[in-house]
C-alpha cells in the first residue's frame, strides 16, 4: 500500500503574530515554524498502517519553498520513507490542492492523508478539494481509520456525533486528534534524524496553478480591555458596572 501524507508548515502556537505591507502580508521574520498538528496526527496514523501492512510505504508531500525543508526533514526523521516538495509558495487551499493533484495523477497512491485543516488559516478545504479534483471519496474530519484489504473503514465527525463510513481505495482522509491520540505521536530520535539525511527529498516543479483569492488585509484580535477591580463589599458599584458598562444584566 502506497500512502501519501500531505504536510503544511505553520507558526508555532506560541508565536507572536504581526503583519507587514499595510497588513496584507504575514511577517515571517523570527517565527518558529512546525508541522501542522493535524498533519502530524495523520503522519503517525500512516506509520502505524505501514507497520501493520508489510511492504507499505509512506511518502510526505509539501507545497512550499526551500525554507520548509527542515519541517520536511522532521517528517522523514519521524519515519516517512521519502518526501516531495512542490517548489512554489502555498497561497491558498485550492492552489495547494491543485498542485498536489497534478503530482498524484502522475504518481498514484492508495491512501492520501491530510490534516482536517491547518491551524493558521483553518480553512478545512484541502482534503475535500483534493478528493474532488481526483474524483475519489473523502472523509474529513476523520477520527478513525482502518484498512482491510482494499477497503477503508472510517469514522467521521458529523453534527451531533460521529458516523461510520467505508470506501474502496484510493481515498482521501482529513485527520485530526482521534485518528491517533496525543500519546501515540512520535518524535524524532537520533537514529531517525541521521537516517533522514539520506532519505530522498524530491523537488518538483510546480504546475503553475493560479491562486483564486487575494488578501485585502489581516486584522489582529481586539486587545482585551483592562480589568477593573471592585471592592468585595461594594455591591452597588459592581451592579452598576454589570448593568451600564458590561450590559450583562
Amino acid at each position: 500500500m502506497k500512502i501519501l501524507v500531505c504536510i503544511s508548515s505553520v507558526p508555532d502556537t506560541t508565536t507572536k503574530i504581526s503583519f507587514t505591507n499595510n497588513s496584507t502580508e504575514f511577517d515571517k521574520s523570527g517565527v518558529q515554524f512546525v508541522i501542522n498538528p493535524n498533519d502530524e496526527f495523520g503522519l503517525t496514523k500512516a506509520l502505524q498502517l505501514k507497520e501493520a501492512n508489510p511492504g507499505s510505504t509512506v511518502s510526505v508531500i509539501h507545497v512550499g519553498s526551500a525554507t520548509s525543508d527542515p519541517i520536511i526533514r522532521k517528517a522523514l526523521a519521524i519515519g516517512a520513507d521519502d518526501a516531495i516538495r512542490i517548489n512554489t509558495e502555498a497561497v491558498d487551499a485550492l492552489q495547494v490542492a491543485n498542485e498536489i493533484s497534478v503530482y498524484v495523477k502522475a504518481n498514484p497512491f492508495d491512501l492520501i492523508i491530510t490534516g482536517k485543516e491547518s491551524i493558521d488559516h483553518n480553512g478545512a478545504i484541502v482534503p475535500h478539494a483534493l478528493a474532488e479534483i481526483l474524483g475519489i471519496p473523502s472523509v474529513s474530519p476523520c477520527i478513525g481509520l482502518e484498512i482491510d484489504g482494499t477497503l477503508a473503514k472510517l469514522t467521521g465527525i458529523v453534527d451531533g456525533g460521529k458516523e461510520e463510513f467505508s470506501a474502496s481505495l484510493p481515498v482521501v482522509v482529513g485527520g485530526q486528534k482521534g485518528i491517533v491520540e496525543e500519546r501515540d505521536l512520535r518524535i524524532p530520535n537520533m537514529r531517525g534524524i541521521m537516517q533522514a539525511r539520506s532519505k530522498p527529498l524530491n523537488i518538483v516543479t510546480a504546475s503553475g496553478s493560479a491562486s483564486s483569492q487575494k488578501i485585502a488585509n489581516f486584522d489582529a484580535p481586539t486587545p482585551k480591555a483592562a480589568c477593573k477591580m471592585v471592592d468585595a463589599n461594594n455591591m452597588e458599584e459592581l451592579v452598576n458596572l454589570l448593568q451600564n458598562e458590561a450590559k450583562v444584566i
